[in-house]
């Protein structure tokens, strides 16, 4: 959290020349280590909003709404900004332009900043203000906005990290009300919500959520019967349209912070699970923000380039609407050497050309750091419409994104994460026939102020430069046919061992639809469950307590293949009876450990007993137990005990976790998997 403290300062705009830098390092001699990439159309993803790829601005920023500025944001693709500025969207009144307590640059009202979005081609996503605000206020925002100068502002958010304001401890969050509870936010949410859709129907309003597997994440506050989530959710969740999630991973090297967005799946997961429990009927139609992130190390250098388009990839690819890197000016803290060049703290994506101690100096007003060719690789790379499909690598150094588009054209992101040797890759395939012909390649290198591009390679060999992002956009061998169109969304109804998984028909094309084809995404292959005349599957021999990612696709008489269906996840659970019953709850949590209890029953068993669960995730870990003998194995737990279980045993233990902490479903007793008590 101290990043973001940066948010409260305002920052000088002092041009300067810009400090001088050392040559960008060349790749050695030797043979570069060989990588294979498996891009996998059969494996479909989320479809790439035009909101996707966003960006913060503040009012303390001299440059807000500049056509320089603006122009910088339209040529790498910013299709979404987001206004007053984090923390101030809790002081900022819209009216007066004022921020009482912090600091407003002239000519950064609201009009400004419009004139700004509009310039670039992008979209608002505003901050109303609760801490110090009203629903009247909000209300008349909306009014001005949408129906006084017509500008169309669809999203909303109600506060910024209104769990920071004093409720768990931490206070950074301005907010006035008496009661600080997320019980008082929720309800807040609810009055700002009904005012400002009375103003305008089509309004989109967002409710602050936790992040999972951040604090304050699991922790239940003084006071209350819940947690963050699970209150604003089962409150507010009728109300709102959309969630807001705010991600600042840790890292002390860039190597570590770079396997940060390997944990963006199980967020994910997580996030869409609590408001599926929560949020009440119809909480599919709720969407996922990603208003702030930034990167722990390299916030100026490749690694933040790095970082911000393997981040932006990983969420567009879980379905979230917009991602907004924090920010557009901040400011440098701090000089260090990253990957051969000077990083100034500055968590800005350009220059705000201020010098730090000892005289050194950022680059010149509006230098774009290297976090911004990030995101002009992402809008190259991934354009609204494209079909995200799964990609990966069999090296943990390679990152591997891909997207497939209308015309039949398919790109691929490659991540070179070695700061010193290139990587040679081999490009497999699976639903997808690439042409022969060498592909056209954007790459950006360590140290470089530009993107390059050539036409090199070919479509299935390339070699990635150390520290490099590369985009290769490919031709598909032949042109498509008038297949069928794409299976709608899958629904599962699913036990432990069993799932009925149901969609929507493919409208055929030239030829009629024979049949539907099931396969679950395993990695980057996928493996094929069945295949159907008709719009339903019924699946079995399925492991209880496990998730499942799965596509359908539609073929025709004449063989053509439709692209992948959006991806259904879902869970399998515990039998609905069996000679024993297991019920786990989260006792105590802080955000990065809990102490968990078990209560066990049984009947059947009157000598020793030993029960076994696994972790749902690779960053969970067993610390300690009591009421049994406690031990794991990889991401498999045992406790055994030689107590009797016929009126029931409550045993206990704490884990610590990184990222979310997601809890196991299924549990086996003496091999006999028990059904959830």
């Amino acid at each position: 959290m101290t990043a973001r403290r940066l948010r409260w300062a305002a920052w000088p705009v002092i041009a300067v020349l810009a400090a001088a830098v050392p040559a960008a390092g060349t790749a050695g001699a030797a043979t570069a280590p060989t990588a294979t990439v498996t891009v996998n159309a059969k494996a479909g993803l989320a479809t790439m909003p035009d909101t996707g790829i966003g960006i913060n601005h503040a009012v303390w920023d001299s440059q807000l709404g500049t056509d320089q500025v603006a122009d910088l944001f339209g040529a790498a693709g910013v299709r979404t900004m987001r206004y007053p500025g984090g923390s101030y969207g809790d002081i900022y009144h819209w009216k007066d332009n004022t921020a009482p307590g912090g600091y407003v640059a002239p000519n950064t009202d609201f009009d400004t900043f419009m004139g700004g979005v509009r310039r670039a081609g992008a979209q608002p996503i505003i901050i109303a203000n609760y801490g110090t605000g009203t629903p009247e206020e909000a209300a008349d925002w909306v009014r001005y906005a949408n129906v006084t100068k017509g500008y169309g502002v669809k999203y909303w958010e109600i506060g910024n990290e209104l769990y920071g304001n004093g409720h768990y401890g931490a206070n950074w969050e301005a907010d006035n009300h008496a009661d600080k509870s997320p019980t008082a936010y929720a309800n807040g949410v609810v009055a700002y919500a009904d005012a400002m859709k009375a103003v305008d129907p089509g309004a989109k309003i967002g409710a602050v959520l936790t992040t999972p597997g951040n604090w304050p994440d699991g922790i239940v506050g003084s006071g209350d019967t819940a947690t963050w989530n699970q209150t604003v959710l089962s409150i507010a969740g009728p109300h709102i349209d959309f969630v807001i999630l705010h991600w600042y991973p840790s890292g002390s090297t860039a190597a570590e912070a770079l396997t940060k967005p390997e944990q963006i799946n199980d967020i994910m997961f997580a996030a869409r699970e609590q408001i599926t429990r929560y949020a009440g009927a119809n909480s599919g139609r709720i969407g996922v923000a990603m208003t702030e992130t930034n990167t722990p190390i390299g916030m100026d250098t490749q690694p933040g380039a790095l970082f911000a388009a393997d981040t932006y990839s990983s969420l567009l690819e879980n379905g979230v609407f917009t991602i907004d890197w924090w920010d557009t000016h901040n400011g440098g803290t701090k000089l260090s050497t990253v990957a051969g060049y000077p990083d100034y703290g500055d968590s800005g994506l350009l220059s705000s050309a201020t010098c730090l101690d000892g005289g050194v100096c950022e680059p010149a007003l509006n230098t774009p750091f290297a976090p911004y060719y990030g995101l002009k690789m992402l809008s190259t790379f991934a354009r609204p419409g494209d079909q995200f499909v799964r990609a990966g690598a069999d090296d943990p150094l390679v990152g591997a994104h891909a997207v497939r588009r209308a015309n039949g054209d398919l790109a691929v992101l490659l991540l070179n994460k070695d700061p010193d040797q290139p990587r040679a890759v081999t490009l497999d395939f699976a639903g997808y026939t690439p042409s022969a012909a060498a592909p056209q390649v954007f790459t950006f290198t360590n140290g470089a102020t530009s993107i390059g591009s050539a036409t090199t390679g070919t479509s299935t060999s390339q070699t990635l430069p150390p520290y490099s992002l590369t985009t290769l956009v490919l031709h598909p061998a032949s042109a498509a046919s008038a297949g069928p169109g794409t299976p709608g969304q899958p629904s599962a109804t699913a036990t432990d061992r069993t799932a009925t998984i149901t969609w929507a028909p493919a409208a055929p094309g030239a030829h009629p639809i024979a049949k539907y084809e099931v396969y679950r995404q395993v990695g980057a292959v996928s493996e094929q469950w069945g295949e159907t005349p008709g719009t339903s599957l019924d699946v079995g021999n399925l492991v209880p307590g496990s998730r499942y990612t799965v596509n359908v696709l539609a073929r025709d008489t004449a063989g053509n293949v439709s692209w992948a269906s959006p991806p259904l996840t879902f869970t399998t659970g515990a039998p609905a009876s069996s000679s024993c019953t297991v019920r786990m709850t989260d006792v105590t949590d802080w955000a990065s450990g809990f102490v968990g209890g078990i209560h066990v029953t049984a009947t059947g068993v009157v000598g020793d007993w030993t029960l076994t669960f696994t972790w749902p995730t690779a960053r969970q870990k067993l610390t300690g137990g009591w009421n049994g003998t406690w031990a794991q194995n990889g991401t498999t737990v045992t406790v055994s005990s030689p107590a009797a279980l016929a009126s029931g045993v409550d045993v206990g233990f704490t884990a610590d976790y990184g990222g979310p902490n997601i809890l196991p479903t299924a549990f086996s007793l003496n091999g006999v998997v028990c059904s959830a008590g």
